[in-house]
């Protein structure tokens, strides 16, 4: 087998390789002879078949496999010898098109290879984390917000209007074209009016509904409803208002503590202290990574292979795009332009990718099998009932799986410059912490 060079400039590389006629029907007289005695043929016991016989009768087939493996075989040895990296896969082609039994394999391989990244001293990098408490203020608020969430209803006067968060006790039956259909009737139903939990249009009919009256409701079951023989059709739904509630948000005291699991006030508040820091120390932190990563940025200097800048940029239009165009869901649109900040943005990214995994190589960083377990259990809470189904896709799917260990390895190298580069911490107040985070969107958008 021969390898020869055909370009090295920059990081584009491309070789000629060149499989002999003389490797390859090695190949297949070693594959023969693996198979020999497990093949059996009419006329031949089990074992005995003779060589040039399998030759004849499987040589062609083997023939490809071995052409197939020698290629990868010649790949594979020159990436090992020679120490590089493709930045994407190879392309390899077969050179002599009118290849025939006895002929040598020409194929031309090129790619571009992942640069060197300089080895950067962490210990010399700066950093400041900030560290904000939970006070009485935010803790009230936290326990406001809780209290609202754990509203009561009230009955509201006998002549009083149905208003927008009103809860409604109602009885409806559904009817199309003069006939009920089935699951659209219920008695004693609790609607809070605005919560959106019927077809659109149903609720604000009933905003102004007093206790006792009868209300027809007419609407049109939307085109994409779940029931086709109900999509897209007008239907009429016979209403009587049985109670009309105001909501009451529930007493701060040993009572709700009990509702979210705190043997008391004082109990909740601690747990609630503790959540809103636990919050706190997650957003310093995303306010740290954004100022190490600028350091990082400004440290390094190197070469970076346009395939990946290109399919950065296009990625990066692509998603910016769908952004300013939200109406558009599907991806059957024209091409997109790829501007100046595009590419700006795109080559900050490259180069940062190829700087963190270099130094997750360095550290031995690696995401392990349970690290991977919890991050798809928590984006399998995302589809209920279907948890299985999200499952077994990501393990047929290793592309899935890689996105979703890359941000999991990001955070373990960012974790890993934490512990070695020199920070130091200032106290500061909610608002300052939530300003520097808003600060970090601006930049984003």
């Amino acid at each position: 087998m021969q390898v020869t060079e055909t370009l090295n400039e920059g990081l584009k590389r491309a070789y000629s390789i060149v499989i002999t006629a003389s490797e390859l029907n090695e190949a297949v007289d070693e594959k023969l002879l693996e198979a020999q005695p497990e093949v059996e043929l009419k006329g031949f016991r089990k074992g005995k078949v003779p060589l040039p016989l399998l030759k004849k009768q499987f040589g062609k087939r083997l023939m490809g496999e071995a052409m197939q493996e020698s290629i990868d075989g010649a790949m594979n040895k020159h990436f090992e010898d020679s120490g590089n990296k493709p930045a994407m896969q190879p392309e390899v082609k077969m050179t002599n098109d009118d290849w025939k039994d006895g002929d040598d394999v020409y194929v031309d391989m090129s790619y571009e290879a992942l640069p060197l990244v300089p080895e950067l001293d962490l210990k010399t990098i700066k950093l400041e984390r900030m560290v904000a408490k939970a006070d009485d203020t935010a803790v009230k608020e936290a326990l406001d917000n809780l209290a609202q969430t754990s509203q009561d209803f009230k009955d509201r006067g006998k002549t009083a209007k149905a208003k927008d968060g009103d809860q409604l006790v109602i009885d409806f039956l559904g009817k199309v074209d003069n006939l009920a259909f089935e699951g659209g009737t219920a008695e004693d139903y609790p609607l809070v009016l605005g919560s959106n939990s019927f077809i659109p249009g149903f609720e604000e009919q009933l905003v102004g509904s007093k206790l006792g009256e009868d209300k027809n409701v007419t609407v049109t079951f939307p085109e994409d409803y779940g029931n086709d023989g109900l999509a897209g059709k007008a239907a009429v739904f016979e209403c009587k208002i049985k109670a009309v509630k105001q909501p009451v948000a529930a007493k701060i005291n040993d009572e709700l503590a009990a509702k979210f699991g705190a043997e008391d006030l004082k109990a909740l508040k601690g747990q609630l202290s503790e959540r809103l820091e636990a919050e706190y120390a997650g957003a310093a932190r995303a306010v740290m990574k954004r100022h190490l990563l600028d350091e990082l940025d400004k440290m390094v200097s190197f070469d970076l292979p346009p395939s990946l800048l290109e399919a950065e940029s296009k990625q990066i239009a692509h998603q910016l795009w769908h952004e300013e165009n939200p109406e558009v869901e599907g991806h059957d649109h024209g091409e997109v332009d790829i501007t100046i900040e595009h590419t700006e943005l795109a080559t900050r990214r490259v180069r940062l990718g190829l700087l963190l995994a270099d130094l997750g190589q360095r550290a031995n960083v690696e995401v392990s099998d349970q690290e991977m377990q919890q991050s798809m259990m928590q984006q399998a809470r995302q589809y209920p009932g279907q948890e299985r189904e999200f499952f077994e896709f990501i393990q047929k799917n290793e592309q899935m799986q890689q996105q979703m260990r890359a941000p999991i390895f990001e955070d373990k190298v960012i974790d890993y410059v934490f512990e070695l580069a020199q920070i130091s911490e200032r106290d500061v107040d909610k608002e300052t912490l939530q300003k520097a985070v808003e600060d970090l969107e601006t930049e984003d958008s």
